[in-house]
Formats: C-alpha cells, sequence, structure tokens
C-alpha cells in the first residue's frame, strides 16, 4: 500500500487548484445582479408612518407637500415610545443629489439639535423666513441646518444640500396633527 505523500505538492496542482477556484468566482459574478445605470437611491414611501405620527405625535408633525418627483424619499422613523421625547424623522435626496431631513422632537431643544445637526452651532443674528417661520441658520458640523423652535417641539431641516434647497424644504413643510 503506498503512503500519501503530502510534501511531494507541484506547481500544477496549484495552477490547478487556482484554475478551479477562478471558475467558481466567475459563474458567482454572472449570477449577481451589477447593472451600473440604475439609480443607487432606494426610495422609502413615507405616507403610513406620516399618518401615524400625527395621530400619535403630541405636537403637530412637519411633512412636505408640493415637492416634484425629483425629491426621494430615502428614510423615515417615527419614535413615540418616550411621550417626552417624540421623534420624527424623514430624510430626503433633493434633485442636485444632496441629502436633505426633516427632523422633530419635544424633547429637550439644544440636545436634540446638538444631536441631529452632528453639533453644528447657530449662527448669531441669521434667520431664515420660509414656509411662514422664521428659522435660525445652525452651521459647523456636518450639515447645515435649519431650526425652528416652537413650544413643546423642535424642528429642524438639515443636510449637505445649499442652503437654497433647505429653505424649500422648510417652505413645504405642512403641520398637522398632535395629541395635545
Amino acid at each position: 500500500m503506498a503512503a500519501d505523500k503530502r510534501g511531494s505538492k507541484t506547481v500544477r496542482d496549484l495552477l490547478l487548484s487556482l484554475v478551479v477556484l477562478g471558475v467558481m468566482v466567475f459563474v458567482i459574478y454572472l449570477f449577481i445582479p451589477h447593472d451600473s445605470h440604475a439609480d443607487p437611491v432606494k426610495v422609502v414611501p413615507y405616507g403610513v408612518e406620516l399618518g401615524q405620527a400625527r395621530r400619535v405625535a403630541p405636537y403637530p408633525v412637519a411633512g412636505p407637500e408640493g415637492l416634484d418627483a425629483k425629491w426621494r424619499s430615502t428614510s423615515v422613523t417615527f419614535s413615540g415610545a418616550d411621550p417626552h421625547a417624540t421623534t420624527w424623522h424623514i430624510g430626503f435626496v433633493d434633485p442636485e443629489e444632496q441629502y436633505v431631513a426633516v427632523e422633530q422632537s419635544n424633547g429637550p431643544a439644544d440636545a436634540f439639535v446638538s444631536s441631529v445637526t452632528l453639533s453644528s452651532h447657530r449662527q448669531p443674528g441669521v434667520t431664515v423666513e420660509a414656509g411662514g417661520l422664521t428659522w435660525e441658520r445652525w452651521t459647523g458640523g456636518r450639515y447645515t441646518a435649519l431650526v425652528n423652535r416652537r413650544p413643546h417641539v423642535t424642528t429642524v431641516v438639515l443636510g449637505t444640500a445649499p442652503d437654497a434647497q433647505l429653505k424649500r424644504m422648510a417652505a413645504a413643510l405642512k403641520l398637522s396633527g398632535g395629541t395635545t
């Protein structure tokens, strides 16, 4: 009976193994979709969550109305577990492929604004009028933001988009609902 000679592998065996591995990788590549022309933005509908938030939130919830189809919603969350820190979020990619989000909470305003704007700071004396409201302008963090503080709710429009797009979103917001 011949003994197995594990130490006598050849370059030929190595090359055959590499060929087999290469064929397996090629077959896997063929079956994975890879459309380089497809839009990488996955649109997420937000109507159901907006309706729920407006029924449950203790403040009037801001939702955009009248934006064209080039504004694509990409994320939406509502958290009403803590009635003293209820949060609403909806994120968009604007027509210029920049990020714009609407954030709302009835929690402590300063901590909320700092958290969602990733530590931006208020520009003293700089305000913007949009949608019939006065908004403070915040900069310096990852995002530029427009902040509106009302009794029991803070609304923030933020993003990487230019000021004109942030203002357009702020002007499109309509308040509705609220349990108080």
